[in-house]
């Protein structure tokens, strides 16, 4: 019996021991659970929408537009944003690496053509480039020198014929005439020694003096060859081939002002008419080259009376 009682005791004293602790094993359990709910609260803040395999969505994550487009449109935009770029520099790159190609093969067909004209046109140029007062320099008047008013005779009026050998003095009379006609024009003298030089250029194709516009638009082009200037006087310099019926020797003015000169005021006007004095040698298709240049590389850029006149100049070419 005492025996008995002894046992029942150490039962209840255990039973009484062990209460206590499975409250507190319950207490922290129930801080276990609340911490994991915490933890998935937090994950699901930092990764909405994130897989169960990490964590159980005791609250399902909100699927509407508006709250998965926060977390997701950041990276989507800038993803499409770079897909973009890298489309756009593939074009770019595309379109560079191709005009690259045509203008160095375009300067090589005018380099060659160049050559080809200089040695064509060597001696008629020399005959263009003899002394006249536009030639002289531009702070002194034009006057006649024995040198200029009896020019050497040409081979032709050395040669011996029938007629009678002209005298001195009807040798002189075409160039008198010629040089009546230069000192009618009136040379400016605004204290601008380069604007001048250009101005008197222009008044002397104005007038359809063209060798003697020639000879000074050369100047100014040789003397200032890095102003501004100089763009306006080559390209004037083509302009007057071009008007006197030289289309090969436009051409290559036209091409040297665009090639030496391509940032320069009347750069898209000298592309422009090396287009025209193309077709007008016959060469449409180069001329058509000229006129693709000029919408690739200036394009709404090039000032409007260019754009007008290559549009008829295409027409014209059947570009």
């Amino acid at each position: 019996m005492m025996k008995h009682v002894t046992f029942m005791g150490a039962a209840a004293i255990a039973i009484a021991a062990a209460a206590p602790v499975q409250a507190q094993d319950a207490t922290v359990a129930k801080r276990v659970d609340r911490l994991e709910k915490e933890m998935r609260a937090v994950q699901r803040q930092v990764f909405p929408g994130g897989a169960p395999a990490f964590f159980e969505g005791e609250i399902a994550p909100d699927s509407t537009v508006g709250e998965r487009a926060k977390g997701t449109t950041p990276v989507a935009d800038l993803t499409a944003r770079v897909d973009a770029l890298e489309a756009q520099l593939q074009t770019l790159t595309g379109q560079t690496e191709q005009n690259s190609f045509q203008l160095r093969e375009l300067e090589k067909q005018f380099a060659a053509y160049k050559i080809e004209m200089e040695k064509r046109f060597a001696p008629a140029t020399g005959t263009e480039t003899v002394a006249t007062p536009a030639s002289l320099p531009i702070a002194t008047a034009p006057k006649p020198t024995p040198a200029a008013a009896t020019p050497a005779p040409t081979p032709a009026a050395a040669a011996p014929t029938k007629k009678p050998a002209a005298t001195p003095a009807a040798a002189a009379k075409p160039d008198a005439a010629r040089l009546a006609l230069v000192k009618k024009v009136e040379i400016p003298s605004s204290g601008n020694e380069t604007k001048d030089a250009y101005d008197y250029g222009y008044r002397l194709w104005e007038a359809k003096l063209y060798p003697e516009a020639q000879a000074q638009l050369k100047q100014v082009v040789t003397k200032w060859p890095t102003s501004s200037t100089a763009s306006y006087a080559q390209n004037l310099l083509g302009r007057a081939y071009l008007d006197e019926g030289k289309p090969s020797l436009a051409a290559v003015a036209f091409y040297s002002n665009y090639k030496d000169r391509p940032s320069g005021p009347r750069a898209p006007h000298s592309l422009m008419y090396m287009g025209v004095a193309l077709d007008k040698l016959g060469r449409k298709a180069d001329a058509c080259k000229a006129f693709r240049e000029l919408d690739e590389v200036y394009g709404a850029k090039a000032p409007q009376d260019v754009r007008t006149d290559a549009a008829a100049a295409k027409a014209k070419a059947g570009c």
